[in-house]
């Protein structure tokens, strides 16, 4: 059978039947897709041990793939053929003859607080044609850091997801399809009201909390990207939203809040409760007043 039409069906499956995200099924497509190509294969039938050696292979010597890629491809591709056996077109997994590396253990990349600080200050300070703009971005950049959003949670945010009055967030359907609230502190509400006052002057009415300049709509991912590089490019500072991620995970830790605390703010899996004394999660956001109040 044609594999392109089976990986479709697998895309489809995987999107309807399992619940997985767009960006789930499209991290697959990115790894399947190109198996087919380098491969020159066509048919489920031509799927062998041999041209999946022959593709990690060239992954890891050529490509440089480091062991994380590698075990996402793998990954991906025998979730893939899994599927196929279930579905009565393949008979054994030809993934199962891979060796998988060790993963490297590395520490989060971060920023330390001196580069967060002057993060947040270039992107208030920056020369911007309109003062929506400098409104917007700078409570875009304090929930990456205060907050430790993802980029398409933050994007995702709806106007009614803030409760200022509680000092509270809630992140609808975020990364597993879970929902979660994440406490924020005071300061951090209030540059939420600041945007908020130059939203509504300018008559946004769009349901997502991030606007467009010029048009009533959501934010969007592609001008996200351009505002980071921006910014980047401005500050001198290398960063991409994830590292803001780990920036917020990490100065917690560093701070005295514990595991758990942590992995419920920002949506991780459910940690041993009966293995970690759990802190508040005042407690565990001590070091976002410390570095606001440097800011402000």
């Amino acid at each position: 059978m044609d594999i392109k039409m089976l990986a479709e069906r697998f895309y489809n499956y995987s999107l309807q039947i399992r619940g997985f995200s767009k960006n789930t099924v499209n991290r697959y497509k990115s790894i399947i897709d190109p198996y087919c190509e380098y491969s020159n294969i066509a048919e489920i039938g031509q799927v062998s041990e041999k041209n999946i050696r022959q593709m990690f292979f060239h992954g890891r010597m050529e490509r440089k793939w480091c062991s994380g890629t590698y075990i996402c491809n793998y990954r991906a591709l025998k979730v893939f053929f899994d599927w196929c056996i279930k579905e009565g077109h393949m008979k054994d997994n030809p993934m199962l003859c891979l060796e998988l590396p060790r993963l490297e253990k590395r520490l989060p990349v971060k920023l330390t607080k001196q580069e967060s600080s002057r993060l947040l200050e270039v992107v208030f300070n920056y020369p911007y044609d309109y003062e929506y703009l400098r409104y917007r971005n700078y409570a875009i950049f304090s929930l990456f850091l205060f907050a430790g959003l993802r980029r398409s949670e933050l994007l995702k945010l709806k106007l009614t997801n803030i409760d200022i009055e509680n000092l509270t967030i809630f992140v609808s359907q975020g990364k597993g399809s879970k929902d979660r609230m994440i406490p924020i502190n005071f300061t951090l509400a209030e540059t939420l009201k600041r945007y908020l006052v130059e939203r509504k002057r300018l008559n946004k009415t769009c349901p997502e909390l991030f606007c467009s300049l010029n048009r009533n709509m959501g934010y969007t991912s592609e001008g996200l990207r351009r505002l980071v590089k921006q910014i980047r490019e401005a500050s001198g500072i290398e960063f991409a939203c994830h590292k803001l991620r780990h920036t917020f995970a990490t100065l917690l830790l560093e701070n005295g809040a514990d595991i758990y605390s942590i992995s419920k703010m920002m949506g991780h899996r459910e940690v041993n409760i009966n293995q970690i004394p759990y802190v508040s999660e005042e407690e565990a956001s001590l070091w976002i007043k410390e570095l606001e109040n440097s800011i402000w």
